[in-house]
């Protein structure tokens, strides 16, 4: 497990990170690498319904995500922090799984879906930001009863099959 000690600030993070963007081919899709972080906390994941102030997928159900400007695994602590309001101390990582390729001809891109599991260690409630607008914590088997964003099943498969 990966767990990252309080006294190592994001700051810090960033500044050993490196770049991890794959660049666009010309005539074909764009390529976007993203992290999805399932955040799992007795027996339960979290859910976060997009907002309309989203760029892409408003009002589909996600984990949390967003694109990697650093290091995927640094990336994914920024994310979980911003969109739960939950410090690096509050996580634990369970699983990195490998990364998942969706194509969306609708918006022109390849996203290349890196999932991560962490569990929630924390007592903390979760704190939402303007990139949603609700959240669940629901069993995983009822993620197919929701209207999701591209890949999310495939994701969380990924994470949760040993």
């Amino acid at each position: 497990m990966l767990r990252v000690p309080p006294s190592v600030g994001l700051e810090r993070i960033f500044l050993t990170s490196v770049n991890t963007m794959a660049e666009d081919t010309p005539g074909s899709s764009k390529v976007k690498h993203i992290v999805t972080c399932f955040l799992l906390q007795k027996s339960r994941i979290l859910l976060l319904k997009r907002s309309q102030q989203v760029g892409t997928f408003k009002g589909r159900w996600a984990a949390v995500s967003g694109y990697i400007e650093s290091d995927a695994a640094c990336q994914s602590l920024v994310e979980i922090e911003e969109e739960t309001g939950f410090s690096p101390a509050d996580v634990v990582l369970l699983k990195k799984g490998l990364p998942i390729e969706v194509d969306d001809p609708q918006n022109g891109v390849r996203w290349i879906i890196h999932p991560y599991l962490y569990k929630v260690i924390t007592h903390k409630p979760v704190c939402i930001d303007w990139e949603h607008i609700e959240f669940r914590w629901i069993a995983p088997q009822r993620l197919r009863f929701f209207e999701t964003v591209p890949g999310l099943a495939e994701a969380l498969s990924e994470v949760l099959t040993e």
